[in-house]
């Protein structure tokens, strides 16, 4: 009785120390896109020198789109513990409902994202429009 005593405190210590370092390395939790700097400076990480005159924040955080002054899109999106990105330069896999702006990517691994743009979606739409590619890069 005593070893198993004995081997549930150890478990127990050994899952508190877990949840101890797991928060404070600050791992998991709620990973979003706060506003429109946290954007610029993700898309800037993503890209260095990326500068957006234009951006669109998905009203959940989980994504954004970004345009600069030479009419380059990025697509960022959350993936796991970190934001993903990729250069849109194709309109082929947009797809527009409402408020909500599906983007995919020929990357399979990146996959599919909806981004919940409000009003902005059909206007983000349209701009895409103009990208005539065959693909996207990283």
């Amino acid at each position: 009785m005593t070893g198993l005593l004995i081997q549930l405190s150890t478990s127990l210590a050994a899952i508190l120390a877990a949840f101890w370092l797991a928060r404070h390395l600050q791992l998991g939790g709620d990973l979003r896109i706060r506003g429109e700097a946290e954007a610029r400076a993700l898309a800037d990480n993503a890209i260095c020198g990326f500068e957006a005159i234009d951006l669109a924040i998905d009203r959940a955080g989980i994504g954004a789109l970004l345009r600069d002054a030479e009419g380059r899109v990025l697509l960022l999106r959350r993936h796991g513990a970190h934001f993903a990105s990729r250069l849109l330069d194709s309109h082929a896999g947009i797809r527009l409902d409402r408020n909500f702006l599906t983007l995919a990517t020929n990357d399979r691994h990146f996959g599919e994202v909806t981004l919940d743009l409000g009003p902005q979606a059909q206007v983000w739409a349209a701009s895409l429009r103009h990208l005539s590619g065959h693909g996207d890069q990283a």
